[in-house]
């Protein structure tokens, strides 16, 4: 038994039963989940300094950094305070763009908390040290660890949430956003091809096509029809997690910048009241 296995148990609805496979170009999958993890964050200063090197990295691995130059052309289109608060907009407020894996499985319920303490606890296998600034789900957190940690169990862990990355990717693409290249990057980085539609995303995940909205909304992207019961407050979370060096901790840069969630959201609101 792996130890994702051991962690988070058997693959049940709304994720992916993993399979050992051989990664063709780990050293390609690596690049590809650090960029992505760095290019999927809060867009700042630091970042636009950041993608020449990103985009020679790519190109040194033989990926095309198209995705790479349409995200620098959205965040050079406008004062960067715009595209902060787009992000934001998008990103952290909106569910349909949600960089959480388990908000798409579980929702906002008991049971992510459970799924968000496995994730904690397979970081901790690792010696894995994350700050609170972020959940532990959160896909560019994840994308690191897989990038710079534990290539074959962070590939497992986006393989088991590979419809929730999938989901996102879908929603992207409805909605013309410029991170779309980056999510269908990563999902290159993983065994077999990408489903079409929703409804083959939901077949991958365990279901039939989704025609069952019990206790959801007509717009809730969700993997799981939830009754209203099972839709209390989530337990658990990120609390207790380990203060860590911003210097030798890439994920804890954000934080160490004044970026957290809760920042990025005033700090948005602040730019929305002055317009």
């Amino acid at each position: 038994m792996s130890l994702l296995a051991r962690i988070f148990g058997l693959g049940g609805k709304g994720t992916v039963e993993t399979a050992p496979w051989r990664d063709a170009d780990p050293q390609r999958s690596a690049v590809v989940r650090q960029s992505a993890a760095l290019l999927l964050g809060y867009p700042d200063r630091e970042l636009l300094g950041r993608i020449p090197q990103i985009r020679a990295a790519l190109q040194e691995v033989g990926v095309d950094p198209a995705p790479v130059d349409r995200l620098e052309q959205w965040m050079l289109s406008k004062p960067l305070a715009e595209i902060q608060g787009d992000w934001v907009q998008e990103y952290d407020l909106s569910r349909r763009h949600s960089l959480h894996l388990t908000y798409w499985t579980d929702g906002d319920t008991r049971r992510r908390g459970e799924s968000l303490l496995s994730f904690k606890e397979l970081y901790a296998e690792h010696g894995f040290r994350m700050d609170d600034s972020e959940l532990p789900d959160h896909l560019p957190v994840v994308l690191e660890f897989a990038a710079l940690v534990a290539p074959d169990d962070g590939a497992e862990l986006l393989q088991r949430y590979r419809p929730s990355l999938e989901l996102l990717r879908l929603a992207l693409k409805d909605d013309g956003l410029p991170h779309l290249g980056i999510v269908e990057l990563v999902c290159t980085t993983l065994p077999g091809a990408s489903p079409e539609d929703r409804d083959a995303v939901m077949r991958m995940a365990g279901y039939g096509p989704p025609t069952e909205t019990v206790g959801l909304q007509p717009f809730d992207p969700r993997l799981l029809p939830l009754s209203d019961s099972s839709a209390s407050g989530m337990t658990g979370g990120a609390a207790g997690a380990v203060p860590v060096d911003p210097a030798t901790h890439p994920s804890a840069a954000h934080a160490a910048a004044g970026c957290t969630p809760t920042h990025r959201r005033e700090a948005a609101a602040s730019t929305s009241s002055r317009d």
